[in-house]
């Protein structure tokens, strides 16, 4: 199967999740996150989920890891009209606007360059037992974390298990740790 495919698969297994079934496997999930025991980053970028299309939320995890780290440093990504990215650092008065892409973004803070990011926290639609994403197709992940220092750590989180393999195209970005309700997955590839 080819990534459209496995897109096409994903988007129509979580259209089928009940909310109910959602919750629960959220609270598996940022227990998985707990068991890891990663050092908890001073400076993290997560991502506004979208209720719409049944994104895994990762609200809860980084709420955890501001109990763990009162300090951290907290960025989001704000997609550019160059197919680029960036992160803004946010504050808790921050306001967020929806994007044309359906993507709530916000509104204004400072940009943190690549480097800065100790941990990224990466929308996934599948991923495969390598640390292959897949994501909505436009990259956008990708070139960002090309940029990134090799120490930067980049978790994804699932509702499903991973594939057995996905294509991989030259310019894919693996992930470190993906986090399913049942497991985690640690990928050996830096």
């Amino acid at each position: 199967m080819d990534k459209l495919g496995y897109r096409k698969l994903y988007r129509v297994k979580r259209a089928a999740l009940a909310q109910s079934e959602m919750l629960k496997f959220i609270d598996l999930i940022l227990i998985q996150f707990q068991q890891l025991k990663l050092e908890i980053p001073d400076v993290l970028m997560t991502y506004a989920a979208s209720e719409k299309l049944k994104e895994y939320d990762p609200r809860v995890v980084v709420d955890y890891c501001f109990f763990k780290n009162p300090a951290l440093r907290l960025a989001y990504p704000v997609m550019l009209s160059d197919n680029g990215m960036q992160a803004v650092e946010v504050k808790e008065d921050t306001s967020f606007i929806e994007n044309d892409r359906g993507i709530d973004e916000p509104v204004d803070g400072m940009v943190l360059s690549p480097a800065e990011l100790e941990m990224i926290l990466v929308p996934v639609l599948a991923f495969d037992v390598y640390g292959n994403r897949v994501g909505y197709g436009k990259g956008y992940y990708d070139r960002y974390l090309a940029q990134t220092n090799p120490g930067c750590t980049k978790i994804g989180f699932s509702f499903f298990e991973a594939e057995e393999s996905i294509p991989k195209e030259h310019t894919d970005v693996p992930l470190d740790y993906c986090i399913t309700p049942s497991q985690v997955y640690t990928f050996t590839h830096k």
